[in-house]
């Protein structure tokens, strides 16, 4: 599988842990899956997740998945 880098990161800020700027699939899985605090876990993270997780498997473009990423973020006050 390979990587599906977005055109602009986004930025995150994961309080404590600081921000962080996520430029691809890959690494908005791995600040979802792991990073992502349980309280903000709602519909908009599942979307999220799922939405580059198709972008990993070539179902979905990369666009849709920053869109989906930004989107949860905000949601959860986490976009910076």
């Amino acid at each position: 599988m390979n990587d599906v880098w977005f055109s602009e990161p986004v930025v995150i800020d994961l309080k404590p842990n600081g921000r962080r700027k996520v430029s691809s699939c890959f690494e908005a899985m791995e600040c979802l899956d792991q990073r992502w605090p349980g309280q903000a876990r709602d519909g908009a993270w599942r979307s999220a997740s799922r939405v580059c997780r198709d972008a990993l498997d070539g179902l979905r473009s990369p666009v849709e998945a920053r869109k989906t990423l930004r989107k949860a973020a905000k949601v959860a006050g986490l976009l910076a």
